[in-house]
């Protein structure tokens, strides 16, 4: 059984929506959101299988984004 929900979308984004009828907006949400649950389940698959510690992955991420704003010249 399906059920309903309720989307909001900004003003200026349903007015671009409007310049496509034939396009079946409903259908493309329900897309976005499956698609989304799939790549959550996957992340989650992965994270259980992990032996990183929370701890660990914060030094981990705090590495990556000192290395990335160095490698585009944010930091010297």
């Amino acid at each position: 059984m399906s059920k309903n929900i309720t989307l909001s979308v900004p003003d200026a984004t349903f007015e671009k929506m409007k310049e496509f009828p034939d396009i079946k907006w409903s259908e493309v949400a329900r897309a976005s959101i499956e698609n989304r649950l799939e790549m959550l389940e996957a992340l989650n698959s992965l994270a259980s299988k992990s032996r990183l510690t929370e701890k660990d992955a914060q030094i981990l991420g705090e590495k990556i984004k000192k290395g990335m704003a160095k490698r585009h010249g944010l930091v010297p």
